[in-house]
């Protein structure tokens, strides 16, 4: 996998932030703790509370509540809140309150823990990042677990600028390379596929994976698939993960309250009309439809309010 992670980190650049959830105006991080601490306190626990007060911060305004939480009790408020709550919501808000890093850090430790390694949610954490959310991710990594991320995928190849040429010679040369150093031999030629998928711009690679993905099969297609697909159009495969969390028997709640989680600051107003548009339902519909109580509303709200979402059925 370690090819595939390298690959991305350098095709992702910064883009203008469309996230859904916006600064409170009226923030106050002390009025957060002291509210927080009521209704936790509260017989039964008051969720709808809970649930009110993180979704309507930003990640930064959490974090201040967070500190406040704490002067005032001598305790983190993500470890009471973990006892407060239970099941999916205790999922959703304790992702609420972690920082960014912190979040796709735990999330990329569960995807490579035990049997077999989640190529999917790799590929989405990963390949959805900036370069420098990659170098935090790398740091946080190191403070939280005291082992580099390295170790286990490779980020450390690094281009530092896109190109605009594109060398159809090279293209089919860098095929045939490609091909050799793992579709048409036994074991992979890592560094010869870290070289490649490194040193080549996007429009490169676009043209690599469109000549030879059908030489690419299982497992390998399905990571190279949503690899391209992230670098050419990120709604869209967010839209995709989302909706294939929620179809069929069962949901993938990890997979749904990640990305609601992780995209309701980045580019939620961007992905919610690629959703709609490919479905033909917006995405608070689904979520309404597929998942129950305050879990429900939780994991909806990051879609945008109501006034907006009113007129997306």
């Amino acid at each position: 996998r370690g090819w595939l992670i390298s690959s991305a980190w350098r095709v992702i650049t910064p883009s203008k932030c469309t996230g859904s959830v916006k600064t409170s105006t009226s923030f106050d991080a002390e009025w957060d703790a002291l509210n927080t601490e009521r209704t936790i306190k509260t017989e039964g626990v008051d969720e709808v509370t809970i649930v009110n007060i993180l979704t309507n911060r930003r990640n930064a305004q959490r974090q201040d509540s967070a500190f406040a939480w704490q002067r005032r009790t001598k305790k983190e408020l993500a470890s009471a809140l973990k006892s407060a709550l239970s099941g999916h919501l205790e999922m959703v808000i304790w992702g609420l309150l972690n920082t960014p890093a912190q979040y796709d850090d735990a999330e990329l430790k569960a995807s490579m823990k035990g049997l077999g390694t989640d190529e999917d949610s790799l590929v989405e954490i990963i390949c959805s990042t900036t370069n420098q959310e990659l170098q935090e991710i790398n740091r946080v990594y190191k403070e939280m677990y005291k082992t580099d991320l390295e170790k286990d995928i490779i980020l450390d190849n690094m281009v530092t600028s896109d190109g605009s040429v594109i060398g159809y010679e090279l293209i089919d040369q860098d095929a045939r390379d490609f091909c050799d150093a793992g579709v048409k031999r036994k074991g992979t030629d890592v560094p010869k596929w870290i070289s490649i998928m490194t040193k080549q711009t996007v429009s490169h690679l676009q043209k690599l994976f469109d000549k030879y993905k059908s030489y690419i099969t299982g497992d390998l297609e399905n990571a190279f698939m949503n690899l391209v697909q992230c670098i050419q159009n990120k709604p869209l495969y967010f839209a995709d993960r989302v909706y294939y969390s929620m179809k069929g028997k069962g949901i993938r709640d990890k997979v749904l309250i990640r990305i609601m989680v992780s995209r309701s600051e980045v580019d939620m107003l961007k992905i919610r009309p690629e959703f709609k548009r490919k479905y033909g339902k917006s995405l608070y519909y689904y979520i309404q439809q597929d998942t129950k109580g305050d879990y429900s509303e939780t994991t909806a709200v990051p879609v945008g309010d109501e006034f907006e979402l009113s007129f997306l059925y």
